[in-house]
């Protein structure tokens, strides 16, 4: 699909997906907060977005507020922004170019068509390119949202913001990737694990009816101690979780624990299939990678760091 540079109609239609005139940036007049002066150290930017769901009309608000702090290739910048509603990657609405900013303000509102009981399945991704005057298109960056664990019903409108994370450019592993954060509170003796995502899933079969989740299970000496799971999302070879885990781990446990990442499928009537998995955990049980980020989570005790790792298919 070629994007529009020009001047367009305030109403677009699209797969489901339109967008509706302009907005009043008075509306979203936000308190005095730190979110527009404490950009963390290597920030490529912050986005700015409002959601709301129209139970009745079974409708999507989105808003696009503003991006702030973009680190383009160039001196000048003329950013855009692609919105997608996953699994759906086909699809997109797109905002207006904004010249020659760092700082664009956009206050622009889009519509997507999603049933209630579809809405939670489904996630939200913004991603922030630069037009050059070749009118080439440099991706600076993206914002996953999962709409999950929000309460949309009502008159809620959530507005919110999220740093840009730059997106992983490399192809996909044979069995695909998955993306976590590891954090271990030696005071509590809680080690604690962020399920983000996985990517390049070899789903078994390319249907809606296939649900994959991710199974974490903590292991000591190589003996199971506790697992949990993700909710399942539908029919995406990439899913998006967001789910937060915790598991007591005694700091004299650190050197003989492990941690398992089963990602998983389900189809109805069938058995579970294993698509991948990765182990982290001490020298004892991993090299490489793997043993690189438990030992950086040891070393930043409270801190969530994450990273991305390759599935494999041993069992």
């Amino acid at each position: 699909m070629i994007p529009q540079d020009g001047p367009r109609s305030s109403f677009h239609s699209l797969a489901g997906a339109y967008v509706v005139g302009t907005i009043n940036p008075e509306l979203y007049k936000f308190p005095e907060d730190k979110s527009e002066t404490d950009f963390p150290e290597g920030n490529i930017g912050r986005l700015w977005f409002s959601i709301e769901y129209e139970q009745e009309s079974e409708r999507l608000l989105v808003s696009l507020i503003k991006v702030r702090k973009l680190q383009p290739p160039a001196d000048s910048c003329s950013p855009f922004v692609k919105i997608y509603l996953l699994p759906d990657e086909r699809s997109y609405l797109q905002s207006k170019t904004k010249c020659r900013t760092l700082n664009p303000q956009f206050d622009e509102n889009f519509v997507f068509q999603v049933s209630s009981k579809m809405l939670l399945q489904r996630t939200l991704k913004f991603l922030v390119y630069h037009v050059d005057k070749q009118k080439k298109h440099h991706l600076l960056g993206q914002v996953i949202f999962p709409l999950k664990n929000e309460t949309l019903t009502g008159d809620n409108k959530l507005v919110i913001w999220r740093d840009l994370e730059k997106e992983n450019l490399e192809p996909p592993s044979e069995y695909g990737d998955i993306q976590f954060s590891l954090s271990y509170n030696d005071y509590l003796g809680r080690l604690t694990v962020v399920v983000l995502r996985a990517r390049g899933l070899k789903l078994q079969e390319e249907s809606h009816a296939v649900s994959v989740y991710v199974k974490v299970s903590l292991m000591n000496h190589n003996k199971f101690i506790k697992s949990k799971k993700t909710a399942a999302v539908l029919g995406s070879p990439n899913p998006v979780y967001n789910e937060t885990f915790s598991f007591k781990a005694d700091q004299t446990e650190l050197d003989t624990a492990s941690l398992s990442l089963s990602v998983l499928q389900n189809i109805k009537g069938e058995k579970t299939h294993l698509l991948g998995r990765v182990v982290v955990g001490p020298f004892m049980y991993t090299r490489g990678k793997e043993l690189e980020h438990w030992n950086e989570m040891i070393s930043k005790p409270k801190e969530l760091v994450k990273r991305w790792h390759t599935l494999c298919h041993s069992t």
